[in-house]
């Protein structure tokens, strides 16, 4: 214990959350996005000292950095496991299975794949296996079973631009698919979506591919929205991940903020 305190202790902290404010980019399928209303003000008049202030947070649970529960996606009607869409999975107050309260914190090897490196990647473009191959032997990282595998574009540097934030680049179908060869437990990445939002994968026939590959097929969570620039920036592949869902009884999602220890 004492170790542990004092590794902890000395650990440099990267906030991997983007912030949150009215406008920030947003899916189209999630807007309004986040919304924050102050509707208890201080004011005088209250008869003590003390005053009090509070307000309304409004927002998609797939608004700003979030991660996905293995609810979020279906193919053909069936969830994770199998688990075919019907009322008495799917509510109108949630989920009964697969919702973001079953899902454990996630505590674990955080890996960097900085595909961008100094240069940002062109908008829409589709990381292929070996541009994540060749980021992982320039960091002299091996993915390991557990890791979480975070993918820099260098679009998290544009969250104030949500034009240009939008059409970023995302990764490949066979790039999900490389990570689940690798056993990782959740992968994440500096845009919206994980995937290049609109175009319809040729073998899969579907939008946002990796969706179905990494959510339905295999479990693993997808983090969204991430902001990767600190840690790039400071030549950090290797790190402790720290990822904390919300327990919000059968949501498809959740906002989060993941930090990395090194």
């Amino acid at each position: 214990m004492a170790g542990l305190l004092e590794a902890l202790s000395s650990a440099r902290v990267f906030d991997l959350e983007q912030l949150r404010y009215a406008g920030a980019p947003s899916h189209p399928a999630h807007l309004p996005g986040f919304n924050y209303f102050l509707h208890r003000h201080h004011a005088p008049g209250a008869g003590e000292a003390r005053t009090g202030a509070s307000g309304i947070v409004v927002m998609p649970e797939h608004s700003g950095t979030h991660i996905d529960a293995l609810a979020h996606q279906a193919e053909n009607l069936t969830l994770h496991g199998g688990v075919h869409v019907d009322s008495g999975v799917q509510t109108s107050v949630g989920f009964r299975v697969l919702g973001i309260d079953t899902m454990a914190p996630l505590v674990s090897r955080g890996v960097l794949l900085d595909v961008a490196g100094s240069r940002r990647l062109a908008p829409e473009h589709s990381i292929t296996v070996e541009e994540l191959e060749r980021a992982a032997k320039a960091a002299h990282i091996d993915i390991r079973p557990g890791d979480v595998v975070l993918v820099r574009t260098g679009y998290g540097a544009l969250w104030s631009e949500p034009g240009e934030y939008l059409p970023g680049a995302g990764v490949s179908s066979a790039g999900s698919s490389w990570l689940i060869d690798k056993k990782v437990s959740a992968v994440g990445a500096d845009n919206m979506a994980w995937d290049v939002i609109g175009p319809i994968d040729p073998e899969l026939g579907v939008t946002l591919p990796g969706h179905v590959l990494l959510l339905v097929r295999a479990g693993i969570p997808i983090i969204e929205n991430l902001n990767l620039e600190e840690l790039a920036a400071a030549g950090v592949h290797e790190f402790g991940f720290v990822c904390l869902p919300l327990k919000m009884r059968g949501a498809t999602g959740s906002p989060v903020r993941p930090i990395a220890l090194a």
